[in-house]
């Protein structure tokens, strides 16, 4: 019985410990927060000419800089640093095209924007892929 007891004595220790507290890592310290469920497409640049052709509202999330270096006609530029805060200025009644220099970029603010309940596509390959497909810019 004594060794029964004895056995039994740790089992029922480590059984009533607290459990391991957990630390973020370095990456998710200080980072925004983004909801799980936020999800949206990626189309090809030749699906968002059609999409221009037909009207489509375009955000370009690159700097004013790169912005005034040539940008898709009636794009509307704000950048992913402002995306967060100034989101209340996207439409949400209709698909918003996502565009950046390369992908990257308007895929954060697209998932920060789908967060937030907007329709939104990602458009791969940037405004690089743009001009690569021979699609004109303005100034």
């Amino acid at each position: 019985m004594k060794r029964l007891a004895a056995l039994l004595l740790p089992l029922a220790l480590l059984a009533c410990a607290p459990a391991p507290k957990s630390v973020p890592s370095s990456e998710s310290v200080g980072a925004p927060q983004v909801a799980d469920t936020a999800t949206f497409q990626t189309v090809s640049v030749q699906d968002l000419k059609q999409a221009v052709d037909a009207g489509a509202y375009v955000l370009d999330v690159r700097t004013p800089q790169e912005f005034a270096q040539g940008h898709i006609a009636g794009a509307v530029n704000l950048p992913l640093g402002e995306v967060a805060a100034r989101a209340g200025e996207v439409p949400g009644e209709r698909p918003v095209y996502v565009i950046c220099r390369s992908g990257s970029r308007s895929a954060q603010a697209s998932g920060i924007l789908a967060a937030r309940g907007k329709d939104v596509i990602n458009v791969g390959g940037g405004m690089s892929g743009w001009t690569a497909a021979g699609y004109g810019t303005v100034r």
